[in-house]
């Protein structure tokens, strides 16, 4: 027996244990965000742009982010403070420093002290007031929620079916979920690059989702472990071939807000991945053996 006859040999036979294991898996995201709550008091970790403070752009030739880091966080250590460049062609061409809880007096004087150059009219400054940031992720919590909304709308009307509509709302909610607990123990700064790449999120989960879906329910040619493995094979090419350009454009770009939107949507595809072909097929197996099995008991 071949690799691949074994691998599809557990995935036939056991696909109970391994429903029970993505799940296993959905309650430890979901423990990492309560522990996330009860240590920070928020489920995420958001940056400036989220969050309220400033955001200073000064060009320079040359920095070391790291000792910069370091310094400015040992001064203010009661303030939220990230450090970043921005390069083209492997060159530093600007420094990007955020920080929320500092004034930008007190920040500039900090940076001079680290040999920034800081003269009046050589660097940009940005600032958000936390009750606009507060507002803003208020806003994109709303919006998050609404494409929910409209996302379990199309579903049921796709499907007109309660039960497998729920399973596809379930699986994208257990990888929004699982993606977020990622993010925090990578501890990661949700900025609104992040938000917009979780929206894009529910887009690339719900796609796969209603793709074994739609094959499992309405063909009838083959057992629904096989028309699960023959969908799997599209849903899959789907998921490696956006999963790899995540990564490229994670590796290869000199943008920290892609770096972002590219890591989020690797870390989620990795999860579809999971959810989309464990947890959503072995429910819609279970549904409907019980649901077949059921009509023969009537007949």
């Amino acid at each position: 027996m071949g690799i691949k006859s074994f691998l599809l040999n557990i995935y036939d036979k056991q696909y109970k244990k391994l429903l029970i294991l993505s799940f296993l898996l959905l309650f430890v995201c979901i423990g990492i965000l309560v522990n996330q709550k009860i240590q920070t008091g928020e489920f995420i970790t958001k940056g400036v742009s989220l969050k309220g403070g400033l955001t200073m752009t000064i060009p320079v030739t040359s920095a070391d982010i790291h000792v910069l880091q370091s310094a400015l966080s040992s001064q203010f250590p009661s303030a939220d403070i990230n450090v970043r460049s921005i390069a083209e062609a492997g060159e530093i061409k600007a420094l990007i420093v955020e920080a929320s809880d500092i004034e930008e007096d007190a920040l500039v004087s900090a940076l001079t002290a680290q040999g920034v150059p800081m003269e009046q009219g050589n660097y940009s400054v940005e600032v958000m007031g936390s009750s606009l940031g507060a507002s803003f992720f208020k806003q994109t919590i709303i919006a998050v929620i609404v494409a929910f909304i409209f996302m379990s709308i199309v579903v049921f009307v796709t499907f007109r079916n309660l039960l497998p509509s729920i399973f596809v709302i379930l699986c994208a909610v257990s990888d929004i979920i699982s993606t977020i607990a990622a993010i925090d123990l990578l501890g990661i700064k949700l900025s609104t690059a992040g938000i917009a790449a979780l929206l894009m999120l529910i887009g690339y989960s719900v796609d796969t989702d209603i793709l074994l879906t739609t094959k499992v329910l309405k063909r009838r040619e083959g057992t629904i472990f096989q028309r699960t493995v023959g969908t799997m094979r599209t849903g899959m090419l789907m998921s490696l071939t956006a999963l790899g350009a995540g990564m490229a454009g994670y590796f290869y770009t000199q943008s920290d807000v892609v770096k972002q939107i590219m890591l989020i949507i690797s870390i989620g595809m990795i999860f579809d991945m999971v959810y989309t072909w464990i947890q959503n097929a072995g429910i819609l197996r279970w549904y409907l053996e019980k649901k077949e099995g059921g009509q023969h008991g009537k007949a």
